[in-house]
Parts: C-alpha cells; sequence; structure tokens
C-alpha cells in the first residue's frame, strides 16, 4: 500500500517537476525549430505524439552515443513549450538524478555527434531541423579501410614504377632513333657509289670489246 501511495504521489509531482525544469530560455534547455512542409511539400507527415516520442528517443540515443558510461533514456529528454508550428524547448536530465539538468554545452556536443542520425530520422535536414544555438555541422569523420600510410606507400610505389618505364621507353627509342640513322647514313653512302659509277668515275673492272675488235682489224 505504501509503495502504491509513492507510486502515486510521484506520478502526480513529476509533470509538475518537468515544468519547473524545463523553461523557455532556460539555461540549460534548447529550442527546436521544425519545417515539415517546406522539406517535403506534399508528403510532409503531420507531427503529433508519436513524432514527440520519437525525437526524445532519438536525443536519448544521442546521449547515449556520446557519453557511453550513461544509459540515457526517453524520460530523461524533457519538452515543454511545443506549439502547433512545430517549436519546443527540451532538456536533458541526469540518468542519476532526474533533478539535475545536464549542462547545455554536453547536450550541444552529443547533438553535433549525432545530427545526421536526427536529421535522417524524421528526412529533413539542418535548415528544416534546427537546433537553435547549434550550428549546422559535418558528420563525424570516418576512418578509411585503407590506412593513409598505406595509400601513399602505394602511391610512392606507382610513381617510381612509372618513372622506371618512362626511362626504359626513352632508351629504347633513342636505340631506334640511332639505329636509324646508321641505316640512312649506309643508304646514302649506297647511293653515291651507284652515281659515281652512271657518271663514268668509276671504270675498273669494266670490259670494252670495242677497242679489242679495233686492234684486230688493224693488224689484218
Amino acid at each position: 500500500m505504501l509503495v502504491r501511495i509513492l507510486v502515486l504521489l510521484y506520478l502526480a509531482g513529476a509533470p509538475a517537476l518537468a515544468q519547473t525544469l524545463c523553461q523557455p530560455n532556460a539555461s540549460n534547455g534548447y529550442r527546436v525549430r521544425i519545417s515539415i512542409k517546406t522539406a517535403l511539400g506534399n508528403q510532409a507527415y503531420e507531427w503529433n505524439e508519436n513524432e514527440m516520442f520519437l525525437f526524445r528517443a532519438t536525443m536519448a540515443f544521442a546521449m547515449r552515443r556520446c557519453y557511453k558510461t550513461e544509459t540515457y533514456n526517453v524520460d530523461n529528454i524533457i519538452v515543454c513549450n511545443q506549439t502547433l508550428r512545430v517549436s519546443f524547448w527540451f532538456v536533458v536530465t541526469s540518468p542519476e538524478n532526474s533533478t539535475m539538468l545536464i549542462p547545455k554545452a554536453d547536450v550541444e556536443k552529443a547533438v553535433s555527434m549525432s545530427r545526421h542520425r536526427i536529421n535522417n530520422a524524421f528526412l529533413l535536414t539542418d535548415r528544416t531541423l534546427e537546433f537553435l544555438g547549434i550550428h549546422p555541422t559535418l558528420a563525424e569523420p570516418v576512418n578509411p579501410d585503407t590506412p593513409p600510410w598505406l595509400i601513399v606507400f602505394g602511391v610512392v610505389i606507382g610513381a617510381v614504377f612509372a618513372g622506371i618505364i618512362a626511362l626504359l621507353v626513352s632508351s629504347l627509342l633513342q636505340k631506334r632513333r640511332k639505329e636509324k640513322g646508321m641505316m640512312e647514313d649506309g643508304q646514302d653512302e649506297e647511293d653515291m657509289q651507284v652515281k659515281g659509277v652512271e657518271n663514268g668515275n668509276v671504270l675498273d673492272g669494266i670490259y670494252n670489246r670495242g677497242f679489242t675488235d679495233d686492234d684486230r682489224f688493224t693488224k689484218l
């Protein structure tokens, strides 16, 4: 019986406690502004209690992801001052003490780390799901599967092999050019000899039958 009374008292006092902790312009609170119609147009969905529960769940996920030693739940995300144009304030309470608020800087760190995951949960972007006071940030860097040093090593080895291939090709081309030049020089010499024979400059070894016949008739 005593336990039931305590539970009822807690349930009755919880809304009042939440109202005290979460207030507009609270030092540890953030205002959220959502523009579903602007983002999705005719495919816009209605913001209701289910969507708000999803927001609180994603914020609890973000806090857990950032601070792995703390177990945050939906109850640690308190929302207040919700408007029909989908804007509201929220604060985060400590898992160990529900009356103690998490500092604003810690909440900002968690939001920045999981910003893209929160946006994806609602099909929105940084411009259509705004955490006023938290600047849009890039997603956390992704560690590449291949270590950077291995990539640099591969580039260097590739450059070395490319240099060796270029050197071999250059040497081969020079060798071919040299052989071609020698062949052209030999051909020029042969052409000069042939031209000399045609012009009568080289007559050694040619048999002239005309002079032989004349000598024979003279003797007769």
